[in-house]
C-alpha cells in the first residue's frame, strides 16, 4: 500500500475518534448539512449577509427568520469543511486530500498565509514534522490590514512573529476549544483568546473561525476572518493609555473598579468616549461623583462578567451586567447596538483580560437615575398629573420615596375619567390621592412582605399583601416593570390606591343592603368579628339573598345559635384575598373560620365562591376585604336540630357546591339531598326524602355516610348543647380545640400583622404581566 493512503487512513481515524465530544460549533454544521440534504451529500447551508461577504452557519433563528443582524441573508449552498466537488457527481461526495500544513493552506483558500509562509521562511517548519495548529487569516483579512507590504518586507521579524503568534504546537480541534480559555502560541509564548459561543461560533483574539477543522498531516488549520495581533495589556493598562478615555477612567477610578479591570478574568467593557460623556445633562457627573454606590452602578453598568466578541453577536441577545441590570447587545449589519443604539464607534480592542469596544454614548443604569426619570410611557398621565398638581417639589434628588404609579388605562377609562375631571376642579383631594401613591421612603419590590404596612406622603398607611402570583397594595396589584432608582423606586399598578378607612361593619352598615346580615351577626354573637381588628376575608350576602323568608323563619333561625354560628362563620376567612391575588382559572381553597374549604376561583376579571357568583369585589377595609354574594352559603355536615330548622334552609338555601359534593333542595318535593360519591345503577343512602321523577339509575349518586331507616320523613339529626362551638366533628378534643379557637379570635382580635419576611430575591418572576 502506498504510504500516503495510509497516512490518510490514519489521520482520518485520529479525527473520527477524536470526534466523539461535539461542540456548538459542531453541531451548528451538522444542521447546516441537515439543511442542505437535498443538495446532495456533504453539503452544508450557509447564509450570507446581503451586501457582505460574511457567511455563517446559521443558527434556527436567523435560519427561519432570514437575516443576520437585521439584514436579508442570501442562502448558500457550499461542501462541508473536509469534503470537495466531484465532476459530474452531485454534492461533494469526495473527501478532501490530506497533506501536511503548508499544502493544506491552499487548499482552504488562505493562499496569501501561504504565500507568506514561503517569504518569512515558515514553510520548512510547517511542511516538517511535528504537531501544529494554524489559524490562518483568510485572503480578504491580509486585503484588509493595511498596509501588507510594511509587515511583508521586514521578513525576519515582523512576519515570521506575526505568523508563529498564530500557531499553537500541538493539535486543536474546535471541539477542544472551551469558552474562556487561553492557549499558548508560538511566539514567545503569547497567550491567544479562546471564545466558543452557544451561537456555534469560535473566536480567536475576537477573530472568528469561518471554515475549521481541515486536517492535516502534521496538524490542523482554522481558517480566521482577521489578522490578529499579540496581546500583553489589561483592560486597566488600555484605560490609563487613551487620552480619549481620560472621563470614563476617572469614573473608574472613583468607583473603586480600576483594580478589578486589572486582573485576571473575562470581562466585557463598553468605554464612553470624552465626547460621550460631553453630551450628558450639564452637571450631571458632578451630582453623582460624591455619591459612591451610584457612581459605581454607572461604572459597573458598563461591564459584563464575559468576552462578547463583535463577530458572535448575531441578533440581539441580553447579557446581565456587573451592575446587576441587563443590556441588550444586538447588531445591524456591520454594526454592533447597545439597547438598540447604533453607538460602538470601535469593536473588538483585545486585551489579556477580556475585550473592549468604545461607544460614543454613557450609559445609565435606573440605579443611576433619579426616580421620577424611571416613568415611563405607560404612566405618563400619572407622572403629568403630579406635575400639574405642584407635587414635583416633593421628589427631590437628595429624598428617599417610592413611586405607586398606576398604569395609563386606570386613568383613561370612562368611570375614572370622570371622576379625575371633577376631581381636577377640587385640586385638594385630586392632590389627595396621588399622594397616597407616593410612599416617604424607598420600598423596593424584595424588601415587601405580607402585612407590611406603608407610609404615603399624606400620612396614611397601606398594607402589602404577598400572594402566590401577585404582589399587592391594598386592591391594586403590581405589574411587571418594577425599578430602583438611586433615591427610591418605582412600582407600576394596575389601579388606583385608596387607603381603607372604614371597618367591615362601618362598611357594610353604610351600605344599606346587608342588614339581615349584620342582624344575624349579632344575635349569633359575631359582630365584634366585624368591628375588631383583623385581617378577614368576609363573603357578605345581600339582603334579597333572605328574601325567600318571612319574620317567623328568621326568628326561628336566630333561636338555633349551633346552625347560625355555623352558617355565618363560613362566610368568613383568615387573611386578606383579593380578586388580583388569585391565580387565574384556578381553583383557589380557602379554609373558612367555619372550619370547611371554600372555593374560589377567578377568571376574566370576576370571581366565584363554591360557584356562586360574585357581582362586587375587593371593598377594602381596615380590617378586612368584602365580597358581595347573593346566595347565602351553606357548609356541610351541618347539624340541624329539628325539622321547622330545616324547612327554613331549604327555602334559605339554593344550590351549593362544597369540596367534593353538592346539596339541592327540591321544592316540590321537600327533600334534601347530599351527594357524596356515583355508583351506577345503584342508589343505597338517602338523606330526608324521595328521589325525584324521572332519573335513571345510572345517573344516581350514592348519597350520604348514614343508612336511614325511613325514607318519608326528613331525618332530625339529635346533637347535644353546641351553642359555645363554632366549629363541628366527631372528635371531642377537636371540638373543644376549635371552640378555644373562635373564642379566642372573637376576644382578641386578629391583628394585621407582618407576616413572615419572604427571602430577599426580586419578587419581578411572580408578578402578573
Amino acid at each position: 500500500m502506498d504510504q500516503l493512503p495510509v497516512v490518510t487512513l490514519v489521520v482520518v481515524a485520529l479525527f473520527f475518534l477524536g470526534s466523539v465530544d461535539s461542540s456548538a460549533y459542531d453541531k451548528i454544521v451538522t444542521h447546516s448539512r441537515i439543511r442542505a440534504r437535498k443538495e446532495g451529500p456533504n453539503v452544508c447551508a450557509l447564509q450570507q449577509v446581503e451586501g457582505t461577504k460574511k457567511k455563517y452557519f446559521s443558527t434556527c433563528r436567523n435560519w427561519y427568520k432570514k437575516s443576520i443582524c437585521g439584514k436579508k441573508a442570501e442562502i448558500l449552498y457550499e461542501c462541508c469543511p473536509g469534503y470537495m466537488k466531484l465532476d459530474g457527481m452531485k454534492g461533494c461526495p469526495a473527501v478532501a486530500p490530506i497533506d501536511n500544513v503548508y499544502n493544506t493552506l491552499g487548499l482552504v483558500k488562505a493562499a496569501t498565509t501561504q504565500q507568506y509562509s514561503d517569504i518569512s521562511k515558515l514553510r520548512q517548519e510547517i511542511e516538517g514534522t511535528g504537531t501544529f495548529t494554524v489559524f490562518a487569516p483568510s485572503n480578504e483579512a491580509w486585503d484588509e490590514l493595511n498596509p501588507v507590504s510594511d509587515v511583508a518586507d521586514n521578513v525576519n521579524i515582523e512576519l515570521f512573529n506575526a505568523l508563529h503568534y498564530h500557531m499553537v504546537n500541538h493539535r486543536l480541534m474546535t471541539k477542544d476549544m472551551k469558552n474562556g480559555m487561553t492557549v499558548t502560541s508560538m511566539y514567545n509564548d503569547q497567550g491567544i483568546l479562546i471564545n466558543h459561543y452557544p451561537n456555534g461560533v469560535v473566536t480567536v483574539n475576537c477573530a472568528r473561525i469561518i471554515h475549521g477543522n481541515q486536517m492535516a498531516t502534521n496538524g490542523v488549520v482554522h481558517v480566521i476572518d482577521r489578522v490578529i495581533s499579540s496581546v500583553t495589556g489589561t483592560i486597566k493598562d488600555y484605560l490609563e493609555s487613551e487620552e480619549q478615555l481620560s472621563s470614563f477612567n476617572n469614573a473608574v477610578f472613583i468607583a473603586g473598579i480600576m483594580d478589578k479591570l486589572g486582573q485576571p478574568g473575562q470581562f466585557t467593557l463598553f468605554a464612553p468616549t470624552n465626547e460621550a460623556f460631553d453630551k450628558l445633562t450639564p452637571g450631571f457627573m458632578e451630582s453623582i461623583f460624591e455619591n459612591e454606590p451610584v457612581i459605581k452602578a454607572l461604572v459597573t453598568y458598563h461591564m459584563l462578567n464575559s468576552v462578547q466578541c463583535a463577530e458572535a453577536i448575531m441578533a440581539g441577545s441580553v447579557y446581565e451586567t456587573e451592575e446587576g441590570s441587563t443590556i441588550e447587545i444586538g447588531c445591524d449589519g456591520d454594526s454592533l447596538t447597545v439597547n438598540g443604539i447604533k453607538m460602538v464607534l470601535k469593536k473588538d480592542i483585545v486585551a489579556s483580560n477580556g475585550v473592549i469596544h468604545l461607544i460614543d454614548e454613557v450609559l445609565i443604569p435606573d440605579s443611576a437615575k433619579e426616580v421620577r426619570k424611571l416613568v415611563g410611557k405607560s404612566q405618563s398621565i400619572f407622572s403629568d398629573l403630579v406635575s400639574e398638581m405642584g407635587l414635583t417639589s416633593s421628589l427631590t434628588s437628595d429624598t428617599q420615596y417610592t413611586l405607586l404609579a398606576p398604569l395609563n388605562a386606570v386613568f383613561t377609562g370612562q368611570f375614572t375619567f370622570h371622576v379625575i375631571n371633577i376631581l381636577y376642579t377640587e385640586k385638594k383631594y385630586l392632590k389627595l390621592i396621588l399622594e397616597n401613591h407616593m410612599l416617604k421612603l424607598k420600598i423596593s419590590l424584595s424588601t415587601m412582605f405580607n402585612g407590611q404596612l406603608l407610609e404615603t406622603l399624606s400620612g396614611k398607611l397601606l398594607r402589602v399583601f404577598i400572594y402566590r402570583t401577585a404582589v399587592c397594595i391594598e386592591s391594586a396589584c403590581m405589574v411587571r416593570g418594577s425599578k430602583e432608582g438611586m433615591n427610591g423606586a418605582l412600582h407600576v399598578m394596575t389601579s388606583l390606591i385608596k387607603p381603607a378607612d372604614k371597618t367591615t361593619f362601618e362598611l357594610l352598615d353604610a351600605d344599606g343592603n346587608f342588614k339581615i346580615f349584620l342582624s344575624l351577626m349579632e344575635t349569633a354573637g359575631l359582630g365584634d368579628l366585624l368591628r375588631q381588628n383583623g385581617s378577614y376575608t368576609v363573603f357578605a350576602p345581600v339582603d334579597k339573598a333572605f328574601e325567600a323568608l318571612g319574620a317567623d323563619d328568621l326568628d326561628l333561625l336566630k333561636s338555633n345559635v349551633n346552625a347560625l354560628r355555623n352558617i355565618l362563620l363560613y362566610h368568613f376567612s383568615e387573611g386578606i384575598i383579593i380578586n388580583g391575588g388569585l391565580e387565574a382559572k384556578v381553583t383557589n381553597l380557602l379554609k373558612s373560620l367555619q372550619g370547611k374549604p371554600l372555593q374560589l376561583k377567578s377568571e376574566n376579571n370576576s370571581i366565584r365562591v363554591n360557584s356562586v357568583e360574585i357581582p362586587k369585589s375587593d371593598l377594602m377595609a381596615t380590617n378586612g376585604v368584602v365580597h358581595v354574594v347573593k346566595n347565602v352559603l351553606y357548609p356541610t355536615d351541618l347539624p340541624v336540630g329539628h325539622q321547622d330548622l330545616l324547612l327554613v334552609l331549604q327555602k334559605l338555601i339554593k344550590v351549593i357546591k362544597p369540596s367534593g359534593s353538592k346539596v339541592e333542595v327540591d321544592h316540590a318535593t321537600k327533600t334534601v339531598t347530599r351527594v357524596i360519591g356515583r355508583q351506577p345503577n345503584k342508589v343505597t343512602r338517602v338523606i330526608g326524602g324521595k328521589l325525584r321523577k324521572n332519573v335513571h339509575l345510572e345517573n344516581v349518586f350514592i348519597i350520604c355516610e348514614t343508612i336511614i331507616t325511613t325514607v318519608n320523613e326528613p331525618r332530625i339529626i339529635e346533637v347535644p348543647d353546641f351553642s359555645k362551638i363554632t366549629s363541628f366533628g366527631d372528635n371531642p378534643a377537636l371540638l373543644k380545640e376549635e371552640s378555644g379557637k373562635i373564642t379566642r379570635i372573637i376576644q382578641e382580635g386578629g391583628g394585621f400583622s407582618a407576616a413572615r419576611k419572604p427571602p430577599s430575591k426580586s419578587l419581578d418572576r411572580n408578578i402578573k404581566p
